[in-house]
């Protein structure tokens, strides 16, 4: 498999440090709110990465960190007058909600930066100690940025260039303008620990060399992530890790490019900010995953409800053509039928040509046509009885493809979003009571929403308009 490595600038075969595994590490979110479509895209992408990696064969580790101690947690615990710990239980809660209908898998270990605070201690001790920190007389520690004579190696900035635009705030103690805070003196009223430097909390950029470190070891194969993370985030996390080990911290990185929505760029200012949460109301988080994949990784991507309405569309396809075979495997054919030889030849083409696809920097937007070409050869192929054993080959096929993109993930009543399956509920209740004129208004609300109700013996069922 061939990934284009963010450090190199080109595609590189991938090759685990230890053979059969694969490390990994994918910067998750800050715990202080829903997350929006913008996150969505690196957890959807990577776990898909994942996944795939694991279908080739490896044990993949995969640590995804949740940031729970950071000025947007403290400034949300202060707003609602409560704790930072409960913001954080909350979002981590509706993290995994949200998380759950994309189809993203539970990632090997979810550290939270609370849990290592003494792992964050050691490695800021260490850079102390090597001469790459220094304690500031406000109890915050920097990391000396001119210490560390590779600094922006990953972003391809030079530390001449980055001085140019650097100016230190009037708050801050810090010898250089470049250098950043590893550990943040305690303020009133803000959580803190004990360290030799007296309370405080750890920096954003140390937490995730630090739970990386814990989990995957001192280098690790693939650390991942939005666009965005490549400077400051991830360029800091080099310079203090290879600082602190003398050793190189990831050897392959990855990552995705930006959204737009609706060709612009995704802002609060211009309020068109879009929580996954609010997305779900109206449409299948499934087609928004395949509408994500739709695209390589690392080209940009315009989110828009007609591009959404089309994956949703697209997705009903493979549905159904699962559902038709799986109706064929129901009944097959006493014996194979003539057309069966030429078809069963051909389920390992259309698998080659999907591999060929992931295996090329995961390339989900060849690697999903080549799934489109199959699902029109099943719906072909099983419109009369065919035998057993090629129905299988299909079968086999179309589980692993799907199961790698994370696609029909889940039954198809969990496929709707919240809102519509609520007023079908409520709409079988009015039903029951015999209130059709509440039933029909109902059915006139998810009509408005662009469902319609099947009635049929078992049940009612929601359909797409």
């Amino acid at each position: 498999m061939q990934v284009y490595n963010t450090m190199t600038r080109k595609k590189e075969e991938l090759v685990p440090l230890t053979p059969g595994v694969i490390r990994m590490y994918v910067c998750g979110p800050t715990v202080y709110n829903f997350f929006h479509i913008g996150n969505a895209r690196p957890f959807v992408v990577f776990d898909t990465l994942r996944r795939y990696l694991e279908y080739k064969g490896y044990r993949v580790v995969f640590a995804q960190n949740f940031t729970d101690i950071d000025d947007k947690l403290i400034s949300r615990a202060n707003a609602e007058g409560t704790t930072v710990s409960g913001i954080a239980e909350r979002y981590i809660k509706e993290y995994y909600a949200d998380a759950d209908a994309l189809s993203i898998e539970r990632a090997t270990a979810n550290p939270r930066a609370t849990e290592h605070v003494d792992e964050i201690i050691s490695l800021v001790q260490t850079l102390v100690a090597r001469g790459h920190a220094y304690a500031a007389d406000n109890g915050d520690v920097y990391f000396s940025v001119r210490s560390y004579p590779e600094y922006g190696k990953l972003s391809g900035q030079s530390i001449d260039d980055l001085e140019s635009g650097a100016r230190i705030d009037p708050t801050e103690h810090k010898r250089d303008p470049l250098d950043f805070a590893v550990w943040k003196g305690a303020k009133p009223g803000e959580p803190s620990w004990d360290s030799p430097w007296g309370k405080g909390r750890p920096g954003w950029h140390i937490e995730c060399s630090a739970m990386s470190m814990h989990i995957l070891g001192e280098t690790f194969d693939i650390h991942a992530g939005g666009q965005d993370l490549v400077f400051p985030h991830h360029e800091n996390e080099i310079a203090q890790s290879e600082a602190a080990t003398g050793k190189p911290f990831a050897r392959y990185w990855m990552h995705n490019g930006y959204i737009n929505i609706n060709n612009e760029k995704m802002s609060k200012s211009l309020g068109n900010f879009l929580l996954v949460r609010d997305i779900a109301k109206e449409f299948d988080l499934e087609a928004v995953r395949l509408f994500l994949l739709g695209a390589q990784y690392r080209n940009p991507v315009n989110f828009s409800r007609e591009l959404v309405e089309q994956a949703d569309a697209a997705l009903s396809r493979i549905r159904t053509a699962r559902e038709r075979l799986d109706d064929a495997l129901a009944k097959p054919a006493d014996a194979p039928a003539p057309e069966d030889a030429a078809f069963l030849a051909s389920v390992p083409e259309f698998r080659a040509r999907w591999e060929e696809a992931m295996d090329d920097d995961l390339n989900t937007a060849d690697a999903l046509g080549v799934l489109f070409d199959f699902t029109r050869a099943v719906n072909s192929f099983v419109s009369a009885p065919r035998g057993r054993g090629a129905l299988e080959a299909a079968d086999a096929f179309m589980k692993d493809a799907c199961h790698v993109m994370g696609l029909l993930q889940h039954k198809s009543d969990e496929a709707f979003p919240r809102e519509a399956l609520a007023l079908l509920e409520r709409r079988k209740a009015a039903r029951a009571a015999k209130d059709w004129a509440a039933a029909d208004a109902i059915r006139d609300e998810l009509k408005a929403l662009g469902f319609a109700v099947e009635d049929g013996k078992d049940g009612a069922k929601l359909k797409r308009l």
